[in-house]
């Protein structure tokens, strides 16, 4: 517990100072490539921490290409010759997972500073606040609900991640239950365990909610026009590009170019057999989990949005509840009641024609699909809800006086224009299925393998160049959401320019549930 609090103190203080600085740079700044670092600094978001540590481990450990080379330039023999940090412990958890989780702050914090108004800042200057001033004392709480949001989602992340501390040698609640479960088979103890994981699960859910509380700030103007944008030249426009170029170079640019290099060294033994049918896994579960979840959304938002059911209400907040669950703790969940059912089935079908039929549902690729549906489903939703709220009710009471179903409407006019919602919904489902470690390593059949699991089975295996290609791919398939999180960002101020609506409105409806 104690390895998973620190953890979580280390990597929340280290994404809300790089995500929020960062975020205040591009917005309000201009100075030399700012245009393109601002979403540069999204890229992160493809680097699974699992990908991430093991890349970082390749790069940084003894044996690793920066050592290897410091002691050939330097001539030293052994470790005793030198003191280089070491990347594996709890220091080199907190830097590695900080430096993929930050653009969760970054994202909403800024949208946040781009949503404020211009004349609540420029009244701050007026009053003879610095520039620093008007950031603490008007723009970060203007932000706090944001940035709270952005630091229970990477902390989310944290608690979630079974890989990236495995590799690292920390500790932690997920890798405890892990290890229970598989190493000691031990399900009730597991159970233990993930009863404690989610016990910080909605600790970190209240946290969030009590610093969200009380601290809604409203604007009292309609006056929204262009930020000002204070231009940086000279050392300190050289030192703001640094300031956002770092964080690019350690989340993204360092771990990608390794994975490139070691694809392409090892790109015969990459193209294996074993990959393809990896890589057939990975895409089948993630098309099948994407078509489910999108499909109990439109349900559930839809049924939200025609009835005032307290059920249905309900219902539809659940969704949410699941997203914050990690994997491990839902795998558990997952298995013991369908090992029940699977045991009651078999002890009929045996009692009833004398006929075992096994296991019909756990350790089944159909366990791993409803994980990736219940986790992700907050995603689809979300995006659903975001299509539908953008249709006028009118719409409804139109085609209802023409005499058509509530069904009928649904298939007939609103699905025809949820489509790029639902595009977006799809996207956001698949992508995350496919990274997603932790509950396919507990829910998978026996020597069933997807691009993520064999992943981490040859990274444990110290064959890290052999797992670049997988690792590369699944980076590039998370691409597609994450560049498109930039033009939603950009488009989202209210009052902003006609050009930048205009540069935004080729963008809008893709990014419908994305926002």
């Amino acid at each position: 517990m104690r390895s998973t609090g620190l953890l979580m103190v280390g990597v929340g203080a280290i994404t809300l100072l790089v995500g929020t600085g960062t975020a205040w740079l591009v917005t309000m700044y201009r100075f030399p490539g700012r245009r393109y670092l601002q979403w540069l600094l999204l890229l992160p978001l493809a680097i699974p921490t699992y990908i991430a540590a093991y890349t970082y481990i390749e790069l940084l450990d003894y044996s690793g290409i920066v050592q290897t080379l410091l002691r050939e330039a330097f001539g030293w023999r052994n470790a005793q010759s030198y003191w280089f940090p070491d990347i594996r412990g709890l220091g080199g958890a907190i830097f590695v997972m900080s430096a993929v989780l930050y653009p969760y702050v970054y994202i909403t914090a800024r949208t946040s500073f781009v949503a404020q108004s211009v004349c609540v800042l420029e009244a701050s200057r007026t009053l003879g606040r610095t520039a620093a001033e008007t950031f603490r004392q008007i723009a970060l709480p203007l932000a706090r609900p944001a940035l709270a949001a952005g630091v229970a989602l990477a902390l989310m992340e944290t608690l979630n991640d079974i890989g990236a501390v495995e590799f690292l040698g920390v500790r932690t609640l997920t890798v405890a239950i892990y290890d229970t479960w598989l190493d000691r088979n031990s399900l009730a103890g597991a159970a233990q365990i993930a009863c404690v994981l989610l016990l910080f699960v909605f600790a970190l859910l209240f946290i969030e909610r009590a610093l969200r509380a009380g601290r809604r700030f409203h604007h009292t103007t309609g006056k929204y026009r262009d930020l000002p944008e204070e231009k940086l030249g000279g050392v300190k426009g050289a030192l703001a590009a640094l300031a956002c170029i770092l964080p690019v170079l350690v989340g993204f640019a360092l771990p990608a170019g390794m994975l490139g290099h070691d694809a392409l060294s090892h790109l015969a033994a990459g193209l294996a057999p074993s990959f393809w049918q990896a890589a057939f896994n990975s895409f089948a579960l993630s098309a099948a989990a994407a078509a489910l979840a999108v499909t109990l959304a439109v349900v559930l938002a839809y049924a939200r949005r025609q009835t005032q059911s307290t059920l249905v209400q309900t219902a539809s907040l659940v969704p949410a509840i699941s997203y914050a669950i990690p994997g491990t703790v839902l795998a558990i969940g997952l298995l013991i009641p369908l090992a029940g059912l699977d045991n009651s089935i078999d002890a009929m079908m045996r009692s009833l024609f004398g006929i075992s039929t096994g296991l019909l549902l756990s350790g089944t690729a159909f366990a791993i699909v409803l994980a990736y549906t219940i986790r992700f489903l907050a995603a689809s939703l979300g995006a659903v809800e975001g299509g539908l709220s953008r249709i006028s009710r009118h719409i409804d009471d139109a085609s209802r006086t023409l005499g058509a179903s509530l069904g009928e409407t649904l298939r007939k006019v609103h699905l025809p224009m949820l489509r790029p919602a639902l595009g977006a919904a799809a996207l956001l489902v698949f992508v995350d299925s496919m990274k997603e470690l932790p509950a396919t390593l507990l829910l998978r059949p026996f020597n069933f393998d997807t691009l993520a699991t064999q992943v981490f089975t040859l990274a444990s295996l110290y064959r890290y160049e052999e797992a670049g290609l997988a690792a590369l791919t699944i980076v590039a398939v998370s691409l597609a959401p994450v560049l498109l999180l930039h033009g939603i960002i950009a488009g989202s101020r209210p009052g902003a320019s006609p050009a930048r609506h205009q540069a935004a409105a080729s963008r809008p409806n893709v990014a419908l549930g994305m926002s």
